[in-house]
């Protein structure tokens, strides 16, 4: 079967002045602030929110629900944004999430939230996916790294923040106001970002872009996660492993996923994800790599609160304290990350420095236990935080430097997508793992008082004498699952090569281009040669290549001046 011919996109780079450049990363950064601090914020909300909503045995699906329709959307948002243009669907997709984070408030029993939590994800995970695309259409590869590791920073100071004022809303008004908050900043932000950032208009009309989608991929790509993760988020919990559910779902999860595969191989003229991507080890290390990231990160995350609240039993206020050494050094660790990648050109050192620290934080922290000291968690947690924090955002840079410019929209939905999904894993095997521990360990009547991890915090005492030697020993497993995830990352680390900026594969318009100016600076040169007088020196002053000015006519910048 011969391949099928792919359609021409629209050209959508375009580079910016310094001053307009830090504007839109501005702007961008600001929305990540709210995405982040909605996915994070209600970490310490969970146990408030399933008393009152009556929802202690299945309140993790607040957390899962987003996540799974996040990594589901992450997919599909590059090749969109591809086709019908990066602004319209970023500011789209603000608008959906601030209407979904407003009727989450309003949620009246736990299907309702889990719904909306949904919604919430899909549109927020693709907000954080477009933002990244669009940091890099408006500055070069070399200096990529810089403004990535800015955004980052934002993206961690709404993962500290977004605890914090989630607790406090849970315990001074109500949790509902925590959604009701962020509602209107996320419109305002959709205003910001209509406003402010470059818009590129499709050369074609609306219903010839809808052609080009990959609707048998999409189909058939959402099919497979969902199956996959449902059984995944709830297996040993929810449901029996060995059950027919679970069985079956996962069935039509490999079937989906082997159609995907030959959909995107053999059928797609313009695949959601091409294959293609694959053939070199470095991007499928750096795949895995960043996979188990996720993973590590967004099991700490969720767990750690719980942690602290039903086996230390301390306050949410504390809870939320205690997760500021992992996330507030994210803050620092990333904006550094970025400025030495830009200074030095290359990538590598930077993330394998992050990896190792993941490493060696993850394995200390199987430590934790109902004495450890508030000290060592803290010193543990840092470890933890630098390493997420230097190896996060750089590996978006590396994969889009080792891909050619046309690929840059669906490699890094390609990479969160892998993070997202390895989030997803990560929360969900994790809480197999807490449950199953629990349930292993207790009697049949002191299981039902374990039922759900989200409501251990209101035990008496007696109970908590039974339960807590337990629960300490189910958050031990959790533990050392995250340590045996970090090996894999720090592994992948090693396993691709940094070749710096210079070495960025050429899609054939690039190649024609550049073909083209070394042919006319070469005449240039051979004329101007002629008529010039001999001198006996010449000093060349290498110059910093300047950020190009945007140069066309046809594309309308909506930035401030």
């Amino acid at each position: 079967m011969p391949l099928p011919t792919q359609p021409v996109l629209h050209q959508q780079e375009n580079h910016l002045p310094r001053r307009q450049v830090i504007i839109v990363v501005l702007t961008l950064g600001a929305v990540l602030f709210v995405v982040n601090m909605d996915a994070n914020g209600v970490s310490t909300m969970l146990p408030t929110m399933a008393t009152d909503l009556n929802g202690e045995k299945t309140i993790s699906w607040a957390g899962s629900s987003s996540l799974i329709a996040t990594t589901v959307f992450t997919v599909l948002y590059g090749r969109f944004s591809d086709i019908f243009g990066r602004t319209a669907l970023f500011v789209s997709a603000l608008v959906v999430f601030a209407a979904a984070d407003l009727c989450c408030g309003f949620a009246v029993d736990p299907p309702m939230l889990y719904v909306f939590r949904a919604i919430t994800g899909a549109s927020g995970g693709g907000v954080g996916n477009l933002a990244m695309i669009v940091a890099s259409d408006i500055v070069p590869l070399r200096q990529r790294g810089r403004y990535q590791g800015i955004a980052g920073s934002f993206m961690a100071l709404g993962n500290v923040l977004g605890p914090f004022i989630g607790a406090a809303f849970a315990a001074r008004s109500t949790w509902r106001g925590f959604f009701w908050l962020l509602s209107p900043l996320g419109l305002m932000c959709a205003a910001l970002a209509a406003y402010l950032l470059p818009t590129t208009k499709p050369t074609e009309s609306f219903w010839t872009n809808v052609k080009k989608i990959d609707g048998w991929g999409s189909l058939t790509s959402t099919i497979a996660i969902i199956f996959f993760m449902i059984p995944i988020t709830g297996g040993g919990s929810y449901y029996k492993w060995d059950s027919p559910m679970v069985i079956s779902m996962l069935a039509i999860s490999v079937v989906s996923f082997v159609t995907f595969l030959f959909v995107e191989w053999k059928v797609a003229r313009l695949p959601i994800i091409p294959l293609s991507l694959f053939r070199t080890r470095d991007i499928c290390a750096l795949v895995l790599q960043t996979f188990s990231l996720g993973w590590v990160n967004q099991s700490n995350l969720y767990f750690l609160p719980l942690y602290y609240q039903n086996l230390r039993h301390w306050s949410s206020f504390a809870s939320a304290a205690l997760l500021l050494p992992i996330i507030g050094i994210q803050i620092i660790v990333s904006a550094l990350a970025g400025r030495i990648m830009t200074k030095r050109e290359h990538y590598g050192g930077v993330i394998r420095f992050g990896s190792i620290f993941l490493f060696v934080g993850s394995c200390l922290e199987i430590i934790f236990d109902r004495s450890t000291s508030p000290v060592a968690i803290i010193f543990i947690l840092l470890l933890v935080g630098i390493g997420i924090g230097a190896a996060n955002q750089p590996m978006v840079v590396a994969m889009q430097a080792k891909t050619k410019k046309s690929e840059r929209a669906v490699v890094t939905s390609c990479r969160n997508f892998a993070r997202f999904f390895g989030a997803a894993c990560g929360l969900g095997v994790s809480s197999a793992v807490l449950q199953s521990s629990l349930k292993s360990g207790l009697s049949l009547q002191d299981q039902e008082l374990a039922s759900s991890t989200y409501s251990l915090a209101s035990l008496g005492f007696e109970d908590r004498a039974i339960i807590d030697p337990v629960y300490a020993k189910a958050m031990r497993y959790v533990f050392i699952t995250n340590a045996a995830v970090g090996t894999v990352c720090l592994l992948c680390s090693f396993a691709w090569r940094d070749h710096g900026y210079n070495s960025r594969p050429k899609d054939r318009d690039e190649e024609r281009g550049e073909s083209k100016s070394q042919s006319t600076t070469m005449m240039e040169g051979v004329r101007s040669g002629a008529n010039e007088e001999p001198v006996a020196e010449r000093v060349i002053v290498a110059q910093p290549d300047p950020i190009p000015e945007p140069a066309s006519s046809k594309t309308s910048e909506k930035v401030l001046l």
